[in-house]
């Protein structure tokens, strides 16, 4: 269990969260490729010592790590802890009425991306939902379950390795920052993704945690009854 944090540790992390720039370089980052100071700049509209100062901080206080190739130096988020809290910061308020809740459907990332391991976007949302269509999966009070028909039709349509891990039987439910429905998390979830990208169902985009639905991907969900929007 981890320990509550203080009041200081909250304000520390806010503060590195408050400025705009810093939001914007950590944003530019999310998606989980490394990037140059110098295209950070760019992106978030600042000069470049200003964003060197930015890009200091947020090391120091542990949101980025950098990565040395040689004599470039590239940035990029420290871990999936921090993508997660990114992605989670905005659920915590609930927009103004007219806002829109979604972020822009033609994004790689609001469509399918990894979230610790397991399929989000769009693609995860309508996968969690067929499944729950089917009775493959079920919702207890603390997790998500694989039925023994959804284990066996599953197996059998190619989601799923056969055999499975004992402990890959169970997942989670887990909000979508991009579309605010649940999708498929826990172990359950990763050993899906594992699959699908073994499968060639499912592409990593050029270390990127963006994914690519292939078009034997397309055929296969959709002969499982995954509806899929174009």
């Amino acid at each position: 269990m981890h320990a509550s944090p203080t009041r200081h540790q909250l304000a520390e992390i806010g503060s590195l969260l408050a400025d705009p720039s810093r939001a914007a370089i950590l944003l530019a980052l999310v998606d989980g490729r490394a990037r140059p100071a110098g295209e950070l700049a760019r992106l978030a509209g600042i000069a470049a010592s200003t964003a060197s100062a930015h890009l200091s901080r947020l090391v120091e206080g542990g949101l980025l790590q950098v990565v040395n190739q040689g004599r470039h130096r590239y940035f990029r988020i420290a871990n999936d802890s921090v993508v997660q809290v990114l992605e989670t910061l905005p659920l915590l308020r609930s927009p103004p009425a007219c806002a829109p809740t979604r972020a822009p459907r033609a994004q790689p990332l609001a469509f399918a991306r990894t979230c610790y391991g397991h399929l989000a976007g769009r693609l995860g949302v309508a996968l969690y939902q067929g499944l729950r269509e089917r009775a493959w999966i079920e919702l207890g009070e603390h997790a998500v379950r694989l039925t023994g028909a959804g284990r066996e039709a599953m197996q059998g349509g190619g989601l799923l390795p056969d055999p499975m891990k004992p402990s890959s039987l169970s997942g989670r439910s887990c909000l979508d920052w991009t579309e605010r429905r649940p999708h498929l998390g826990g172990a359950l979830g990763v050993a899906i993704v594992d699959q699908l990208l073994h499968r060639d169902w499912l592409r990593r985009q050029d270390g990127s945690r963006a994914l690519l639905l292939t078009p034997p991907g397309r055929a296969g969900l959709r002969q499982l009854g995954i509806a899929l929007d174009d």
